[in-house]
């Protein structure tokens, strides 16, 4: 059995035996959303499954409803607080609220922490395609995923605001799926915040656009090298790499025996790739542990903001939020 998860961080799918029970699926959820407490909902137009309510070791195919193929909303349940030291969804994932529950005014503009990877990128030998898997790195504007998924799907890095608007148009064509509840906003304002230049993609908008491009879409985490899959089924691919605030593009290039150099440019570049082929999944998550063994990745849970206006250092996305809806500053970097 197999089903798709949609929660504040993103899309993933899992997959149970047909032996596996109420408490399986909760587990499960869990594990997938990095939430303890939550409420589900499934189908169209979306409704309540207590899963709660019934008993943890009745099997999931008794349940009454066939979730086999089926996607599950899941929200964080409003009344209970998660813990300061739990990882909330990513700041690459959402537009935050402050500790308040009350919306910045406008998007955060966050700029990571440089990284030496940029000059000693990874590099994978893949002879079965007569190339090398490299990691190419998208600038730190706040438009890195609309940048990495442009380079792939359009060959394009700098139509950000075209992605951004089919976001937008995509919510509005489907008011019914892309309510105030899976978007954590209203539908009106998220539209307006995506298209702002400052306003961060994720999970919402991969599932979006991998659907307008036809293509299934996988971003590997580097932190849990986690795979999530958007679109799944489509004959072609992409891969983008994760890695907390920021996204980047896995590409094919082609390169001499052995392959483990790529010398050509990002112009003769592959970035779509046959869905049947595992190959190029598994060298691209060969290079994402190389890039986790380098701490190429941000723990979104414990790193350090700095404001850009008046130096103050605060921890993670509620400080930062926090101290955005206090002062009205809104541009962080990552210290440290």
């Amino acid at each position: 059995m197999r089903l798709r998860v949609r929660g504040p961080g993103g899309q993933s799918t899992i997959t149970l035996e047909d032996t596996a029970t109420v408490e399986d699926l909760l587990r499960n959820i869990s594990q997938a959303t990095s939430l303890s407490s939550y409420d589900v909902k499934y189908g169209y137009p979306p409704q309540p499954l207590a899963l709660g309510q019934l008993d943890a070791q009745t099997k999931v195919t008794d349940i009454g409803v066939n979730l086999n193929g089926e996607q599950l909303i899941v929200s964080q349940r409003d009344d209970i607080k998660e813990p300061e030291d739990k990882p909330s969804s990513s700041l690459e994932h959402r537009q935050s609220e402050s500790q308040t529950g009350k919306q910045t005014s406008k998007p955060l503009s966050l700029t990571k922490k440089k990284n030496s990877i940029e000059n000693d990128a990874p590099e994978i030998p893949s002879p079965e395609h007569g190339g090398t898997i490299v990691l190419r790195i998208m600038p730190d504007d706040n438009s890195c995923l609309f940048r990495a998924v442009g380079s792939a799907v359009i060959g394009a890095m700098d139509a950000m605001t075209e992605l951004r608007s089919i976001i937008a148009q995509s919510i509005q064509e489907q008011p019914e799926f892309y309510t105030a509840a899976v978007l954590e906003k209203s539908p009106d304002d998220y539209c307006r915040w995506i298209q702002t230049e400052d306003a961060w993609g994720g999970g919402i908008e991969l599932g979006i656009l991998s659907k307008h491009f036809e293509i299934e879409i996988c971003s590997i985490d580097v932190q849990t090298l986690r795979i999530d899959r958007f679109n799944e089924g489509c004959p072609t691919r992409c891969v983008v790499v994760y890695s907390g605030i920021h996204y980047d593009t896995v590409a094919l290039s082609p390169s001499d025996e052995p392959y483990t150099h790529a010398y050509a440019p990002p112009e003769f570049d592959t970035k779509i790739f046959d869905s049947s082929d595992p190959v190029i999944l598994e060298k691209a998550t060969e290079l994402c542990q190389i890039l986790k063994e380098k701490h190429y990745y941000t723990d979104t849970s414990n790193f350090q903001l700095k404001c850009n206006v008046c130096g103050g250092l605060f921890k993670g996305e509620k400080g930062a939020t926090s101290h955005a809806s206090e002062t009205g500053h809104y541009d962080f970097g990552e210290a440290g």
